[in-house]
């Protein structure tokens, strides 16, 4: 389990995380609302999230993503980081995607899960090619995909529905070694 920084680590989702991530969630739900999805209260429970858990577990297995939890030392989930949708084949590629809890903004953890991830895509998946997509006003996750090693490869009107709208998105990517 890579650390982050001295009171951080990085490790993949857990059978048994659904009452950690219910936490994490409900405690940042306002500053991720912005950014992620419509979410209903179902999903803030500690039951959607240990299903989720399983789900993510049977996903690594099967190859289809890889999902991580950002960790403080206090035991409690302080971010997600994860890929998803991979595919094999000629594309070898995947979606990254992330957040840090509102308390731990601004020191670095982002940046440094990030290349914790490519990291992994590359060196245990051998992946080619990995993408990543960020609201157009998103200028901090942006930042973090730049110093990444990510570049942008173009505009995406209405990709994803966020916040209960369809949001134009700019899009990267990062080549992998």
């Amino acid at each position: 389990m890579p650390r982050l920084d001295a009171d951080h680590l990085l490790r993949p989702v857990q059978s048994g995380d659904g009452v950690a991530l219910a936490r994490a969630y409900t405690t940042n739900r306002a500053h991720l609302a912005a950014w992620e999805p419509f979410r209903d209260d179902a999903f803030f429970t500690a039951a959607w999230q240990e299903r989720h858990a399983e789900q993510c577990l049977l996903d690594a297995e099967t190859g289809r993503g890889y999902r991580f939890v950002i960790v403080s030392d206090d035991g409690e989930i302080r971010g997600r980081m994860n890929i998803n949708n991979v595919v094999r084949g000629a594309f070898r590629s995947a979606d990254v995607g992330y957040w840090v809890d509102r308390s731990r903004l601004h020191r670095g953890l982002a940046r440094r899960g990030v290349d914790e991830l490519v990291r992994f895509a590359n060196e245990e998946l051998s992946l080619h090619r990995l993408q990543a997509a960020t609201l157009i006003d998103n200028t901090a996750s942006q930042r973090v995909l730049a110093g990444a090693g990510f570049t942008e490869i173009g505009m995406a009107p209405q990709y994803l529905h966020i916040a209960g709208e369809w949001r134009d998105h700019l899009l990267f990517q990062r080549i992998l070694g």
